[in-house]
Order: structure tokens, then C-alpha cells, then sequence
């Protein structure tokens, strides 16, 4: 077979693989973003309280982050057909009972804490998958598609919350969920009788706990931890407090603000694309990569700080978000698929996640505590101390030989 046949083969695979993987994290993002879509419907129809409703996301976000610890690792050892499969259908049913639970504040934590571990059986196995069986020049591209995807989970949901009642916006997700793990599950089956999914023997090297471990801190884990902590408290805990920050600091209108966070998290949504097209043209170097967006991104944040006029203050943190999120981008795009050959694709990038889901939710809370206390200025300083430490983790240090 020539190498031009050969070539559109795997582009011909990477997309059927990686399409079905972007259609499956599309309902896992739209399912993730129903409750705050439908909250207003919730409070004003008496069901739960806001702080029910908050203490509802936190139960979920922190069975999440535990569910991509665990089932990272189980994702390396059971085939990812039966992980996703049986992920996104129990994901279904759990989130399905929510609705009818709702007004049980105590059934209704249960089950949106399994929702939360049950959609965390998708996103390490379904990497694992795609990294192991795309060519690696499109792996990255692959994991783009379902990037994408999770973007459009906000305003998919949305959507649906205009047009339906918010027990009708759950009965879709749910019956999304469903669906696709059925899907996937028959998908799967066909791509492996077709050789699109192959299977691969164990790494002997990760044979051991040790053993994988020190595999992983060949392939710089240890770095990119640090890159997923401080990535994820400015991709998730920043981009939260965005609105308040215009509203209060920068002395914009309520609707103002929102309509700038609108306006901002567009913008952002477009971070993953331009980070692999940048990596692409670094020669297929991540540390490279990681390093000028950490250096570009702490720029910005020195410019939040010195310039007070509040649109330039706005364009200046907007780039710095965009910048940190593109060395986020790097670490789940190119890293994680890039661990291909360890055998250990799903268990790093399910301890990667759940770094980056932990060190947000430890954030949140805290810059809630200290904003009082130090003003907006000094908390623009601890975004800004985050990136200067992202510039020296990214830095590609070389050990003296001996």
C-alpha cells in the first residue's frame, strides 16, 4: 500500500473515531451545563434554595474530580467500549431520577453525585482510545473535535432551556446520555471488527505501580500537574469570577458585565485551535508551546494590574485567560494523547483532571475568602504570582550531568 493511501486511511479513521467521540462528549457537556441553565426555573418554582442548588454543584463537581482519579485507572484496564458505554447510559438513568428527586435535597445529592462519577468514566478511557489508535499527527486534531464539543455544551443547553420546561431540558439530556452510550457501545464493536480500534498488549513496564510511575515521570508528569493545577484555577476559578470582577472593580452595569463575559467566553471558546495551530507551527514542541503561552499570559496579568482604564483592563485579562488556557489546551490536546505508548493514557489524564478540577474548587473558595481582605488589585497579584510560576514550571530545565 503507498504512504498517500496509507495517509488518508488514518485521516479516514481519525475521523470516524474521533467524530463519535465529539457527538458522545457534546451530550456529556450539555448534561453538565442543564442545572445552571434551568436554576432560575428551579428557585422561582420553590423546588431547592439557592444555596441547595450550590451545595448540588459542589456535590457534583467533587464526584467528578474523585470519578477521574478512579476511573482513570480503571479505564487502562477495561476496554473502552464498556467504560463509555456503560459511563454515558448510567449517567443517563442517575440524572433522569434527579428530576424526580429534585424536591429531596438529600436523594437529589445522590444522584447528581452519580451523574458526576458516572460522566467521569468518559473522558480519561475515551483519550486512552484516541490516543492509541489515531496517527499521531492527528491526535491532537481528534482531540480538538470533542474540545469543541464541550464548548458547545453551554449554549446547546441553553437552547433547550427557551424552548422547554426545565424538567423537559433533564428528560433530553438524560434521554442524550442514553442514547449514546448505546451508540458508542455499537460503534466501538464495529471499529474494532474493522481494525479502526486494535487491541494493544499491557506496557510491561507499567506492569507494577512503580513501574508506571516511573514511566510517567519519564514523560514529565510531574511538570504537567503543576501545568493542569494552574491552568484549571484560571480556566475554571478566574473565568468565574470574570463577571463579578467588571461589576465591581471595573465599575461596569450588571448587564454590561454579562454581556462582556458573553462576548469574552465566545473569544475564549476558540483557545484550543489556535494553541495546536501554534504547536504545529513550533515543530510539534509542547514545552515550547507551554512556555510562551505561560509568558504571554503573565504579561497580560502584569497589564490587568498597571492599567486601571477599565476596556484596556478588559481586552488585557481576557488575552491573559486566553493565553493560560492555550497551555491547557497543550496539556490535554498534545500531552495527554502523546502518553499513546505507556499504556497509561486514561490513568494520567484522569489524575490530570482531577488536579485540575481539585485546585479550582480550592480557588474558588479561597479568593472568595480573600477578595475582602486585599481588593481586587492584590488578587490581580496572586493571578499574576500563578503565571509567573506557570513561566518557571515551563521552562525546559536541564540537569547538570555528573
Amino acid at each position: 500500500m503507498s504512504e498517500t493511501a496509507e495517509k488518508k486511511i488514518a485521516a479516514r479513521n481519525a475521523v470516524m473515531l474521533g467524530g463519535m467521540c465529539a457527538l458522545a462528549y457534546l451530550a456529556v457537556y450539555v448534561v453538565r451545563n442543564v442545572l445552571s441553565t434551568v436554576t432560575p426555573s428551579i428557585l422561582s418554582g420553590g423546588f431547592m434554595s439557592t444555596e441547595q442548588v450550590g451545595t448540588l454543584s459542589s456535590v457534583f463537581f467533587i464526584a467528578y474530580a474523585v470519578g477521574q482519579l478512579i476511573n482513570g485507572i480503571i479505564g487502562d484496564r477495561i476496554p473502552a467500549k464498556f467504560m463509555l458505554g456503560a459511563g454515558l447510559l448510567m449517567a443517563g438513568v442517575s440524572h433522569l431520577v434527579l428530576t424526580v428527586v429534585l424536591s429531596a435535597p438529600l436523594w437529589a445529592y445522590v444522584a447528581y453525585a452519580a451523574t458526576g462519577f458516572f460522566l467521569s468514566m468518559v473522558y480519561g478511557p475515551m483519550t486512552k482510545v484516541v490516543a492509541e489508535n489515531v496517527h499521531p499527527l492527528y491526535a491532537p486534531r481528534c482531540s480538538l473535535g470533542y474540545t469543541f464539543s464541550s464548548l458547545l455544551g453551554s449554549p446547546a443547553a441553553g437552547v433547550l432551556a427557551m424552548v422547554l420546561s426545565w424538567q423537559g431540558v433533564f428528560v433530553v439530556g438524560s434521554s442524550a446520555l442514553v442514547a449514546m452510550g448505546v451508540a458508542v457501545f455499537v460503534a466501538f464493536c464495529l471499529y474494532e471488527r474493522h481494525g479502526i480500534i486494535r487491541p494493544r498488549p499491557p506496557v510491561k513496564e507499567t506492569h507494577t505501580a512503580v513501574g508506571g510511575i516511573k514511566v510517567l515521570l519519564r514523560r514529565h508528569i510531574v511538570k504537567f500537574s503543576l501545568v493542569s493545577i494552574i491552568t484549571g484555577v484560571i480556566r475554571t476559578t478566574v473565568v468565574f469570577w470574570l463577571p463579578t470582577y467588571l461589576a465591581q472593580h471595573l465599575h461596569y452595569t450588571e448587564q454590561q458585565a454579562s454581556g462582556i463575559f458573553s462576548v469574552a467566553t465566545l473569544l475564549i471558546s476558540f483557545t484550543a485551535f489556535v494553541a495546536v495551530f501554534a504547536y504545529e507551527r513550533l515543530g510539534h514542541n509542547m514545552h515550547v508551546t507551554v512556555l510562551l503561552a505561560f509568558v504571554l499570559s503573565a504579561l497580560c496579568f502584569a497589564g490587568v494590574y498597571f492599567v486601571p482604564q477599565p476596556l484596556v483592563n478588559t481586552i488585557l485579562l481576557v488575552a491573559a485567560i486566553f493565553c493560560s488556557n492555550c497551555a491547557a489546551s497543550i496539556l490535554w490536546s498534545c500531552y495527554c494523547p502523546s502518553l499513546w505508548d505507556t499504556g497509561m493514557v486514561s490513568t494520567a489524564t484522569g489524575f490530570l483532571d482531577f488536579l485540575s478540577y481539585m485546585a479550582a474548587a480550592a480557588s474558588s473558595s479561597l479568593f472568595a475568602g480573600v477578595v475582602d481582605v486585599i481588593g481586587w488589585q492584590g488578587l490581580i497579584l496572586i493571578w499574576l504570582g500563578l503565571l509567573v510560576a506557570g513561566v518557571l514550571v515551563a521552562i525546559p530545565w536541564r540537569r547538570k550531568k555528573i
